[in-house]
């Protein structure tokens, strides 16, 4: 008797720190970016609000800017993160003519019809001492829904594993669509947070709200 008095205990016992512990666990995050595709389990695929960035090794800003605008937020990111910029440079730089969405011979509207013709060689794709980045913040404005394709040719050439990845963009009405997750699915790797839209007339009160929100 005295055996089972102390089996029925016993199971008691453990029932109830079993319920306890449960009661503790926290629910889902939903700013959590989504979980990693199956091909690569290292990949984060952005998605709901921005995350929050961690670690301490030194901050990168990668732009690509056709008229000035991405420039601009770039320069904001680096001054308020003390990060060093990159700028991204077409070998075959694109003209105030090339960039005429409204002229169907204009190079863009050529390149945008023509996806195999997207291939934009970059003077330089890579980046000197890139392992001692953690924090990779990559411009671009949008053309047509998506980020400008020069950028592509940066990302195709990095591996971004081990670094948080945050995408931003410019433009002058379009959002930020599918951007950011279509360029994470391009890298393979990284942890990648939910990008961030800016206006043309992006402001430095407006960038560093947004820093702010990520834990900078």
């Amino acid at each position: 008797m005295k055996a089972k008095k102390l089996i029925s205990l016993f199971l008691g016992s453990a029932l109830a720190f079993s319920l306890a512990a449960c009661g503790n666990t926290e629910a889902p995050n939903p700013s959590a970016p989504a979980s990693a595709t199956p091909e690569n389990t290292q990949t984060s695929e952005p998605g709901g609000e921005a995350g929050q960035i961690s670690g301490s090794g030194k901050t990168l800003v990668v732009y690509y800017s056709a008229t000035g605008n991405t420039e601009e937020a770039a320069n904001y990111i680096a001054e308020a993160t003390g990060g060093d910029l990159f700028e991204l440079e077409p070998a075959d730089p694109y003209t105030d003519e090339d960039l005429n969405y409204s002229d169907d011979d204009s190079r863009v509207v050529y390149e945008h019809d023509h996806p195999d013709d997207r291939e934009v060689e970059l003077v330089a794709d890579t980046v000197e001492n890139w392992a001692e980045y953690d924090t990779v913040f990559i411009g671009y404005p949008i053309w047509w829904g998506i980020a400008a394709w020069p950028v592509d040719s940066f990302i195709e050439a990095n591996d971004f594993t081990g670094k948080t990845v945050v995408p931003f963009c410019t433009s002058a009405s379009s959002g930020l669509g599918e951007s950011d997750r279509l360029l994470a699915e391009m890298a393979g790797t990284g942890n990648w947070l939910e990008g961030r839209r800016f206006s043309s007339s992006v402001s430095a009160e407006d960038v560093q709200t947004w820093l702010e929100s990520l834990g900078l």
